[in-house]
């Protein structure tokens, strides 16, 4: 029986991931969610994890007087719950060096796009106006680039000639769904790792797109 990993989840919005990472705790499934801490009062994702009994917190960053400030406070409270890894889901903060060097190697975030592909905001309108064939999304380790770190998974769909920003959008986001609980299974199970040559499943360096599922 594999040891519980405990998981500390950081969200800004309405958490559709969270979602999908506290749907995916169950039998076998060593990952289990400790706490989610936000840093707006009004995130609907804190409703969704009292909803799952989880613990939650609110760090609210304008009441900090820099950045710095703010994620020594914030990592004083992550670290409250002895996390083994902390994910990012849809937590809309760029954070600071420190923070990053503080949880590496454990801390996850994803991206709505084909990284290294479209890094930063807009990235189904970026695709769209591209005129890609294809997008999708990737589950990341955070590193102090920006979408810059080692890709872990990346799920990969096709752009249907209809597509606009919104349809595109929700396509995008039920593969995220998918494969953000698979990323936290795969940590908590020992099976996914940050090394000095990148990304590791299964004792293998995974190549710069990390594995690939096709949806």
């Amino acid at each position: 029986m594999t040891a519980a990993c405990n998981v500390v989840v950081l969200i800004s919005g309405s958490g559709s991931n969270l979602q999908a990472l506290i749907d995916s705790q169950a039998d076998g499934n060593p990952a289990c969610i400790r706490a989610v801490i936000a840093n707006r009062a009004d995130a609907f994702g804190l409703t969704r994890a009292q909803g799952a009994h989880i613990p939650t917190a609110v760090l609210d960053h304008k009441a900090f007087g820099s950045r710095e400030a703010f994620d020594a406070a914030l990592m004083e409270v992550i670290d409250g719950y002895a996390p083994d890894l902390v994910i990012l889901a849809g937590f809309m903060r760029i954070l600071t060096p420190g923070f990053v060097r503080h949880y590496q190697g454990r801390l996850l975030n994803i991206h709505p796009s084909l990284l290294p592909k479209y890094k930063g905001l807009d990235t189904h309108r970026r695709a769209l106006e591209a005129g890609d064939s294809e997008h999708g999304c990737s589950v990341h380790f955070v590193t102090e680039e920006l979408d810059g770190g080692p890709v872990a998974i990346q799920a990969t769909l096709q752009v249907n000639s209809g597509d606009d920003i919104e349809s595109l959008t929700q396509r995008v986001h039920a593969a995220e769904h998918q494969i953000y609980p698979l990323a936290m299974r795969w940590f908590a199970e020992g099976r996914l790792r940050l090394a000095e040559q990148g990304a590791m499943l299964d004792g293998v360096t995974l190549p710069a797109a990390g594995y690939q599922i096709r949806i």
